[in-house]
């Protein structure tokens, strides 16, 4: 049973956007970015038991330049911040972020002047992971609900705004924010719901940092 007998007459038809999410979401490649004890369990994640490669994402890259996704294993201390954020600044685009663990999601049992409190204080993060450490179901499950937000990623600012105004989004992600322009970014922002605008799910970075 291929997927040429389950296709009337062998056409498939679907938008652009569709094809190149479903292109991104099945290709992620993870950089290589472990800081802890929580880096135990990714790695454990890509071993033979729980095999990431089921999802394209066998490929932990040791280039930025060849990674989408930053999975932030660990704690982060004031002195990697600003490597971390020159890493995340080198990838290609579009790029997300996981934060993994507890203390990467907001600094854990580190509640100190050494240990950055939360890593989206340095970038922006699409998903938080809690646990300590968290278990590589944990992780896998995370990495699949980012699949489902790359699913529905606008293809670039004039497409996300137009399903802003159909009210197919009720939560933009940071990457379409990322690439607003100055205009439409106030409006976007409007739409994210407040529950989510006063927590932590953009960065403290200025957007126009983030845009340099």
């Amino acid at each position: 049973m291929g997927l040429e007998e389950k296709l009337p007459s062998g056409v498939l038809l679907a938008s652009v956007e569709k094809l190149a999410n479903w292109a991104r979401r099945s290709s992620l490649w993870p950089a290589t970015f472990g800081l802890a004890c929580c880096a135990i369990e990714m790695m454990t994640t890509g071993a033979p038991r729980y095999d990431l490669s089921r999802f394209g994402m066998e490929v932990f890259r040791a280039s930025p330049r060849q990674a989408d996704l930053m999975i932030v294993a660990g704690r982060v201390s004031q002195k990697m911040a600003p490597v971390l954020r020159q890493i995340y600044d080198q990838m290609a685009e579009p790029k997300w972020v996981l934060a993994m663990g507890v203390c990467a999601s907001s600094g854990g049992m580190f509640n100190n002047y050494a240990i950055v409190q939360g890593v989206d204080h340095i970038v922006p993060v699409d998903m938080y992971l809690p646990g300590c450490p968290p278990r590589p179901e944990m992780l896998i499950d995370a990495i699949l609900k980012i699949h489902e937000k790359i699913k529905h990623e606008p293809l670039g600012p004039a497409r996300a705004r137009l399903k802003a105004e159909r009210g197919e989004e009720l939560a933009l992600p940071p990457s379409s924010l990322r690439y607003a322009r100055k205009k439409d970014r106030k409006e976007r922002e409007a739409a994210i719901p407040p529950n989510e605008r006063e927590g932590k799910r953009r960065s403290t970075i200025p957007l126009e940092l983030l845009e340099q």
